[in-house]
């Protein structure tokens, strides 16, 4: 069982989604609104939101930026929704923080799956008891914690960037492809966001010097750590 936070402004949108998640077995809040979905988190941290981009007030991008910048609530599994077809638009979104998006209207089923992809992400961090960190040059990664530090300083990243960093960091210098990458962060549920990976990729060279995580066009990705002293 999971706690869901769904955030969203339409009723019967909201209620959709709140039956297939109680189907089951979640524990499900609704809200409303943005300033709603922001309190209800710092109140009782649940294990997945699932945020609507457009609503009333303060919206889904602006959620997502208020939460990702408070270390109590960063880390929590944001799924957005949109009915916006604009890229540009989603592709904000997980600028901000979002670990994953669907445009409206969407399947159920496949909302769900998605979901449940999220959380077994972050799951399988925080219960990952005695395993060892992934120590790569002066880049640390924790997935017992979900910690990362590179030359001695924390990095923040969402789910989906974690996941991307620890298959990369598996096997330092390895060209990982598009599909197994894919993979690794969505799991075998069958709904495949290769648009986000992209992006997810993007957050992390911003995230990190120039040169640390490579893309080999027409391949896929690569980390690369430079030797202790020398820059990136």
């Amino acid at each position: 069982m999971a706690r869901i936070l769904i955030a969203e402004d339409d009723p019967k949108q909201a209620e959709l989604v709140r039956r297939y998640a109680v189907s089951e077995g979640h524990q499900v809040t609704v809200v409303g609104d943005g300033r709603s979905a922001v309190d209800q988190v710092r109140s009782a941290v649940p294990d997945i939101l699932i945020l609507d981009l457009m609503m009333p007030g303060v919206d889904g991008l602006d959620v997502c930026r208020i939460l990702r910048s408070s270390p109590e609530t960063e880390a929590v599994p944001i799924l957005m929704l949109t009915a916006r077809v604009s890229e540009n638009d989603m592709l904000l979104g997980l600028d901000l923080g979002a670990d994953d998006y669907m445009t409206k209207p969407y399947s159920p089923r496949e909302l769900m799956a998605r979901s449940r992809s999220l959380l077994r992400r972050s799951r399988s961090s925080a219960t990952a008891v005695g395993g060892r960190a992934l120590v790569v040059g002066e880049l640390s990664i924790s997935p017992a914690t979900r910690k990362v530090t590179f030359r001695g300083a924390g990095v923040e990243c969402t789910v989906g960037e974690f996941a991307v960093l620890e298959l990369l960091a598996s096997d330092p210098g390895r060209v990982f492809s598009r599909d197994q990458v894919l993979r690794h962060v969505h799991g075998l549920d069958g709904f495949i966001s290769r648009r986000t990976v992209d992006v997810h990729v993007a957050n992390l060279r911003k995230k990190f010097e120039p040169g640390l995580v490579r893309t080999v066009y027409g391949v896929g990705y690569s980390l690369t750590v430079p030797i202790t002293g020398e820059p990136a």
